[in-house]
């Protein structure tokens, strides 16, 4: 689930045990507070406020993504934006595979993102809001990994089995 306000935010962080380390930080880049956290197989996923949403797999790769009202999901070589489309009988998912430019024009937004993100919290210039557990120093290990990503030449994660 989004987080479209304070209270959702205070959701995420008390809800997402499948994060079991996370943190909340303000920063001046982002409009939203940013919610990071790891799984306990050491992926990241980072909620820059509502939108977007980015999931990585332990190898720092993308594996899925939320953006514009899109989900978007790993295809191995590029990304597929999935659109759910409602109707009083039917729920339709369309899926488009991005084309080279499309992917590179995602990949370069989010890098941009990231980077700022990284940036500030490696000057220090951020605010810890939450941070469970509070007494785990998550900060240099989020640094550790917003670079592996930023410095990955395999920016996707292979596809999820049986979804072509």
């Amino acid at each position: 689930m989004m987080a479209r306000n304070e209270s959702d935010r205070e959701d995420l962080m008390r809800e997402a045990v499948a994060l079991v380390r996370r943190v909340e930080c303000e920063t001046g880049n982002e409009n939203d507070s940013v919610i990071s956290g790891f799984r306990k197989c050491g992926s990241l996923s980072l909620y820059f406020g509502p939108d977007p949403v980015y999931h990585f797999d332990d190898s720092a790769r993308l594996r899925r993504a939320f953006g514009e009202g899109f989900l978007y999901r790993t295809q191995g070589t590029t990304l597929a934006r999935l659109e759910r489309v409602r109707t009083d009988s039917v729920t339709e998912l369309r899926r488009h595979d991005l084309s080279d430019s499309e992917l590179e024009a995602f990949l370069v937004i989010m890098r941009t993102r990231l980077e700022k993100f990284s940036a500030a919290l490696e000057a220090g210039n951020y605010r810890l809001l939450k941070q469970v557990p509070a007494d785990d120093p998550l900060i240099p290990d989020l640094l550790v990994a917003l670079k592996q990503i930023l410095l990955s030449t395999e920016p996707l994660a292979p596809p999820f089995s049986g979804k072509g």
